[in-house]
This record gives structure tokens, sequence and C-alpha cells, in this order.
């Protein structure tokens, strides 16, 4: 998906304290945690995490998982060559240890929002800086973190290789031996290629199987595909997405539902939310018919703090909260 910017709270900090005075109620048959056995996530920003007491509330209170949503991207943990910034990232990771979560690690080596001190290098100090980087990052928090996003959006639409920096200095390799690093990095994690407009059969996602297939057979080390899974309903649903998932497991690897959630025209009403809701159901039910799938993310869980608006005009309430932390249809379709 495209680039991805810290929230910026649409919300004033009178609105924040009556948002936080009123009762946010759970669904009758519990939190989404604990009606599956599969991960059930979603993206949080350290900002809010640790300001807003009803966003972390219910967070808590639905979610045993959570990936970072800007906090571990290279530009920000390094944004000078040799000065890290870890606090974000160790804010998450505290405070998923905390209250018995895991955490996706999103991501390693990515084509947007790396530091510019990159486009300086050569190839071959390109190589060693980005071996470097995973060992450092995963390093830090060995043990701690579930899955890795360890390559992020690598293809074209087409299915053509994006011609990123690592791309162009690096050579097709690079994905192999981001793996093997970080499987070196830390050896208990899960180790994921993702990529958004890959929910159904198409250039693109049939690019993403034929590497994974190639990369099995090189035995590279990787435990899984990522499937983001940003849709919008006019444009309909992806008719092939379960067939999809089960291509993808039957090569031997994992399947991730990472990134979802689904936009509408604004301004919303009953029937886009309606037509919302099944989305996230037909979403819920096709990882839940594939038992290698095995996570459920969505990219943030209220409207209060969704990148869609910033991105797509005209275009939002993509979440399965509102702005309110109110459950919306989206949600009492998955959890009635």
């Amino acid at each position: 998906m495209m680039l991805r910017l810290p929230r910026v709270l649409t919300i004033t900090a009178a609105a924040a304290v009556m948002v936080s005075s009123q009762a946010v109620p759970a669904s009758a048959a519990g939190p989404l945690k604990d009606i599956t056995n599969r991960y059930v996530g979603s993206a949080v920003a350290a900002g809010p995490l640790g300001s807003q007491a009803d966003y972390r509330s219910v967070l808590t209170r639905e979610f045993d998982s959570v990936t970072p949503e800007n906090e571990m991207k290279w530009a920000v943990v390094e944004p000078n060559r040799g000065q890290f910034n870890w606090s974000g990232a160790d804010q998450i990771v505290n405070y998923a240890q905390q209250n018995g979560k895991t955490v996706r690690g999103h991501t390693l080596v990515w084509h947007s929002q790396y530091p510019g001190w990159l486009n300086n290098l050569g190839s071959a100090e390109l190589r060693s800086v980005t071996q470097q980087h995973i060992n450092t990052e995963m390093g830090r928090y060995r043990g701690r973190i579930r899955a890795w996003d360890v390559v992020n959006e690598i293809f074209n639409e087409d299915g053509s290789r994006r011609q990123s920096i690592f791309q162009q200095r690096m050579g097709d390799g690079f994905v192999a031996d981001s793996f093997r690093w970080a499987r070196a990095a830390d050896p208990s994690a899960k180790l994921y290629i993702n990529d958004y407009n890959t929910e159904g059969i198409n250039a693109k996602s049939n690019a993403v199987y034929n590497l994974v297939r190639s990369l099995k057979q090189q035995g590279v080390p990787i435990d899984g595909v990522g499937i983001q899974t940003h849709l919008a309903t006019q444009y309909g649903f992806p008719s092939s997405f379960r067939q999809n998932i089960e291509r993808f497991a039957a090569l031997g690897v994992d399947v991730a539902i990472t990134e979802a959630d689904v936009r509408i025209q604004l301004p919303a009403d009953s029937n886009k939310l309606n037509q919302q809701a099944n989305y996230y159901k037909q979403i819920w039910d096709a990882c839940h018919a594939v038992s290698r799938c095995v996570e459920f993310t969505t990219w943030g869980y209220t409207d209060r703090h969704s990148w869609v608006p910033g991105t797509f005009p005209g275009e939002g309430a993509a979440c399965l909260f509102d702005a309110n932390l109110r459950p919306k249809p989206a949600y009492t379709r998955i959890n009635p």
C-alpha cells in the first residue's frame, strides 16, 4: 500500500475526554480474541496507545496481537546512520508483553519509509547495511516478536519486480538473502512476505505465489504470506479470495490477513455499512475456512485513527469500530 504517514489525531482533547468517559460495550459473545483460534490483531500507533485510555482499553479487550504502524520502520528506528530511536517500538512491545499480546513486526525491508542515507550507498555497502539492520532490529526484540514482515511490497501490479533501491542495487537475490539473515537473527520468529492487491488471483498474487514456491524449493526459510486486504466496497469483493489463500497454504506456508480494512465512499449510510459488514465477514470466514490462515489483523480498529481519509479523499469509515469506539455492523457481523 502507499506511504503510511504517522497518525494525525482528528479529535480535540475535549472530545477525547468526552469519549473516554463513555462506556464502550463488548459483544454479548465476548471479545474478538475469545471467539477464534486465530491471532486477531490491530495495527497500533504509540501516540494514542499511550495517551488515550479508551483506545487502549478496547484494544486490550478485543485483540491478542498488535502490529506497530510506523514505529519499527527503518526510517523511524535509524533516521541517521548509527543513531537509533527505539522509543515507540519499545513502548508497543512492552505493552504487548504486559498485556499478554503477541507482536507482528512490520517491516524490515521496504521500498518506502527507509532512511534517506541509504541512497548514498553502493551495492555492496547496501547489502551489508541491510543485513546489519535486520540483525540489529530483530536482535533487539529476539524472542519477543511472533512474526515479521521481512520483505514488503516488492511487486508491481503486473507482477514485475518493483524497482526499489534494494532491487536495483542488490538484484533479485535480496529477498532470499533477507529471509536467511532474518532466520539467523531470530530463529523463533515466523518470517513473512507481505503485499497489497494480492487478495484475489491476479498477476500480482501469481508473482508472489511463484516467488514463494521458488524460495521453498531453494530451502529459503520463509514461513508465511501476508495478504494485506485493503478493500473498497465500490470495487467489489475478490471472488477468488479463499481459493487464493488455499493455494498459498498448499505450498506449505502459513497465510495471514495482515492489514484488513474496508473503505466506503462517504458519507456512510446503513446500506454502505451493511455492504462493508458483508466484506469483513467474507474475509473472516475465508480465513477460518483454511487451517493455515493463522491471523486476522486489521490496519487499525477504529475510524478515529485510520489512514484511509488522508490517502483516499472522499473515502473512509473503514474500520470495525467508529470514531467513538462503538462497534459497527462489520464488528457485529463477525461477532454477533
